[in-house]
């Protein structure tokens, strides 16, 4: 007959051990408060150091080299906040001498102090463009043109998106009429600056929208059917690579290049006409968060195009996360491109950019009736005659 357990010299345990006790305290250590609580801790922080990775790697590349610009002349539309200001601010550091071209002149204040304090840079100026006034931006250039000599680099940055069908002042469709005919029109007044300040840049703010683009020939305005995002929004972003690739080149061997990019998915006030049910927008505030870039991490691509001495030459390209990416076909298609420009020159009041109408810039000195000197006044139609 076999002893009792911890009874009688025949047992397997040490005088004293108690297996009751011991079992309950190994289900304390495996099963227990503290073994719940390390497994959730480990739980949290492998779930952190997933979420940090992977929002480093959404916020993408930064532009890391420290060259300096000093005294060259830029222009920035929509800088004001988001991606154009964080690029302003850059530029600033880095010497700058920045036009901010914004519709606010109220906000581009408030935007110009604080870039000032925060680059120690006074060379900031806050200029009123309406890239949905043709007017304005004839305005703008006239002034700009009296104020400086040379332009070395332009930034076509501003933007709207996914806004209700509305017109601009000039009766075309919102976003068509501001982010490709304003910055078409803006563009082509001021490339006599900027061949004169070769080499020079221009960089164009596009989308990765453009891949559900197509230009609609028989209703680029959207009077027939609107959809703000996946007609009107993606066809202006494809305007702006096919305006990019054809002004590559038609600048050709001018010492000017021109290309375009995809900022990425930014938490900017482009969205600002989200129309989703409130609950729906908190939520998608809270994963910004981590799963959106920072306007100062969409800014980065573009400040390559623009600051980087690799890219001296390069030109008609399209680039996301300082990456040159192909073209889909219908980006890349040169009977659009054309169709497209003569188009856009109708409809902003160009004159056709045939062989006649180009000619040797004139510095700016011609009043359009043949009179020169320090005090003649420069006219618009001279300024856009003389394009090359």
């Amino acid at each position: 007959m076999s002893s009792a357990p911890g009874s009688g010299s025949g047992t397997p345990f040490p005088p004293g051990f108690d297996p009751a006790a011991e079992s309950a305290e190994k289900t304390l250590c495996f099963r227990g408060f503290w073994a719940w609580f390390v497994l959730i801790l480990l739980i949290v922080v492998f779930v952190s150091a997933i979420m940090w990775l992977l929002r480093k790697f959404i916020q993408g590349p930064i532009y890391r080299k420290t060259n300096r610009i000093d005294g060259k002349v830029v222009i920035v539309t929509g800088c004001n906040t988001g991606i154009g200001k964080e690029t302003a601010l850059e530029l600033a550091k880095r010497g700058a001498r920045v036009y901010m071209a914004c519709r606010d002149p109220g906000r581009c204040e408030a935007a110009r102090l604080e870039i000032m304090k925060k680059s120690q840079n006074q060379q900031l100026f806050n200029r009123t463009l309406d890239l949905g006034s043709l007017q304005s931006v004839r305005n703008f250039v006239e002034r700009f043109k009296a104020e400086e000599t040379r332009l070395d680099l332009l930034i076509n940055n501003a933007g709207v998106m996914a806004c209700p069908r509305s017109l601009t002042a000039d009766g075309f469709e919102q976003q068509l009429g501001v982010n490709h005919l304003g910055h078409f029109l803006l563009t082509n007044l001021l490339l006599d600056r900027l061949k004169q300040s070769a080499p020079s840049r221009i960089v164009v703010v596009s989308s990765a929208a453009h891949l559900l683009g197509r230009i609609n020939r028989d209703d680029l305005m959207s009077e027939k059917k609107y959809s703000k995002f996946l007609g009107a929004y993606s066809q202006s972003k494809l305007a702006n690579i096919l305006f990019t690739r054809k002004l590559a080149t038609m600048l050709k061997d001018t010492g000017v290049t021109v290309n375009c990019c995809h900022p990425g998915v930014v938490r900017t006030e482009l969205n600002r006409h989200f129309s989703g049910p409130a609950w729906m927008k908190s939520a998608l505030e809270v994963l910004s968060i981590y799963l959106i870039k920072t306007p100062k991490a969409g800014a980065q691509t573009t400040l390559k195009l623009a600051l980087d001495p690799s890219m001296e030459g390069s030109t008609g390209g399209y680039y996301s996360d300082c990456i040159r990416w192909p073209l889909v076909p219908w980006a890349r298609s040169t009977d659009t491109a054309d169709w497209l420009w003569r188009e856009s020159e109708k409809l902003v009041g160009l004159p056709p950019s045939s062989p006649t109408n180009e000619s040797p810039a004139n510095n700016g000195t011609s009043n359009g009736n043949g009179s020169s000197g320090p005090g003649a006044m420069q006219s618009v139609d001279t300024v856009v005659v003389n394009r090359s």
